[in-house]
């Protein structure tokens, strides 16, 4: 049995992206008494060995066509369809699939992404309404956190975003948000949160917003039925809307 084939079956079976870390604890805590030589011959496996083993898996599956890879999100390793495969995967999804952000929150959501550090008030200025209900959301859902204090008077709280936003849109790192260049090509949630932070951003600027609207949109935010924001473990099946 190959190091690569075990490591196949241990993300095939997670609930979640595993971190190197994470999936050798799976070769440490294994145990089998029918199998006991061939699972403590695995214990002693290297992360690099992972690494090396994960690289194998994606040269294979680009290889051979397959439908998934293995694809690297906040640091961690999960298994993900590809994105051309999403008209067929989407319809299985739909009923399964997990609550997704609001316009709201999704445009509150892509000013921090870009502007982190912030404070709400900045938030609120950009957006031009109160942000207090959306917000709630964000951190109730893991995807926002106070990273600090400001260093103004009243030193109020700064808010930046966490590893589950990283998971939830497929990204590694920060550092794949699109750029303003990239937008006019890519069709992707790490986009969709760019064109929204600019847009958002360019309306502020341009002219005042209509509060009323925009106060509505908050208030439906917590549980509306109005169009929402693709999930982000969707990212690689489906095109954001």
């Amino acid at each position: 049995m190959e190091l690569r084939s075990v490591i196949e079956a241990i993300l095939f079976s997670a609930q979640k992206a595993l971190t190197l870390k994470e999936i050798r604890s799976a070769f440490t805590e294994a145990r089998d008494e029918e199998s006991s030589e061939l699972v403590r011959g695995f214990r002693r496996v290297k992360e690099t060995q992972i690494e090396e083993a994960i690289a194998g898996l994606q040269a294979e599956y680009a290889a051979q066509n397959r439908s998934f890879t293995v694809q690297q999100v906040a640091g961690a390793w999960q298994v993900v369809t590809l994105p051309p495969f999403a008209p067929w995967v989407r319809p299985m999804m739909n009923e399964a699939r997990a609550s997704r952000l609001s316009q709201a929150a999704l445009e509150t959501l892509a000013i921090i992404a870009y502007r982190q550090p912030i404070t709400r008030a900045d938030i609120e200025g950009v957006r031009g309404v109160a942000v207090d209900g959306v917000m709630q959301t964000l951190l109730e859902r893991g995807l926002v956190t106070i990273t600090g204090r400001a260093e103004v008077p009243g030193r109020p709280m700064l808010f930046g975003t966490t590893r589950r936003f990283l998971e939830y849109f497929g990204l590694a790192d920060l550092s794949e948000l699109p750029n303003a260049t990239e937008l006019r090509r890519l069709q992707t949630p790490a986009a969709e949160i760019s064109r929204n932070a600019e847009a958002t951003a360019g309306a502020s600027d341009a002219a005042p917003p209509d509060p009323g609207a925009e106060e509505a949109s908050d208030a439906r935010d917590p549980g509306s039925g109005e169009k929402e924001a693709p999930h982000g473990n969707d990212s690689l099946v489906e095109k954001a809307d």
